[in-house]
């Protein structure tokens, strides 16, 4: 059992975990990739939610066109994509996580931002939405590692952004590819199945705790070990 004293900070993926926004993503990839002749159905947008934009569209097209893309091109791709994801009207807050937050933060605990998301629309409004919970030194994007989730970089970099280890850190990630980058941290991961998915992907993924949503962990979350 987990306690209380151990745990010190909790790193929160973005998409789909802070903002309802997979709707949004699945959509704009959908399309954007449909004007290059890639096809990706909107629900494989949470299969590879958590990588970095450039390395999901490179993915794509090793398995379609059986080439390698150069960054500059997988770029130019990504560009697009995002242009498509800001005429999508603004997605809203995760029922729950203003509140879950405040809980963390009454606990003393250290709230850090860990997405793969490149997208500046959504990367701007978190200082504003979440005013006195998240601060811009505790954000870690895409554009701060060089390889994106699974890998466990981007926690191990908000891990360095928190002073914490990974036994005194949680993560809170809704995608498979970022439950295995939790894990593969050494942290304790929670996944809140937000999306499409069924519970035992995220479980086979590796997640210490599944929940059905991010309002359910925070109504949880004062009856979990470290809260004891």
């Amino acid at each position: 059992m987990e306690q209380k004293e151990n745990k010190k900070a909790v790193l929160f993926d973005m998409d789909g975990v802070i903002y309802n926004s997979m709707p949004n993503h699945a959509k704009s990839w959908h399309e954007a990739m449909a004007t290059f002749g890639l096809d990706m159905a909107p629900e494989e947008a949470y299969l590879y939610e958590g990588m970095r934009g450039v390395e999901t569209i490179k993915l794509l097209a090793r398995k379609q066109w059986h080439r390698e893309l150069s960054d500059e091109e997988a770029a130019r791709m990504y560009a697009v994509k995002s242009a498509t994801f800001a005429q999508c009207p603004p997605p809203a807050k995760m029922d729950g996580i203003t509140m879950l937050m405040e809980q963390i933060k009454a606990q003393g605990m250290t709230i850090c931002v860990v997405t793969g998301s490149g997208q500046h629309s959504l990367l701007d409004k978190l200082t504003t939405d979440f005013r006195g919970l998240i601060r811009r030194e505790l954000i870690v994007t895409a554009y701060d590692v060089a390889h994106g989730k699974p890998a466990p970089d981007p926690y191990l970099a908000g891990m360095k952004k928190t002073g914490t280890t990974p036994e005194e850190t949680i993560v809170v990630e809704n995608a498979p590819l970022g439950v295995q980058a939790g894990v593969a941290a050494g942290c304790y991961t929670i996944a809140a199945n937000t999306g499409p998915l069924p519970d035992r992907t995220l479980a086979e993924a590796g997640a210490h705790l599944v929940v059905p949503s991010i309002a359910a962990l925070s109504e949880r979350w004062s009856r979990l070990p470290w809260s004891r």
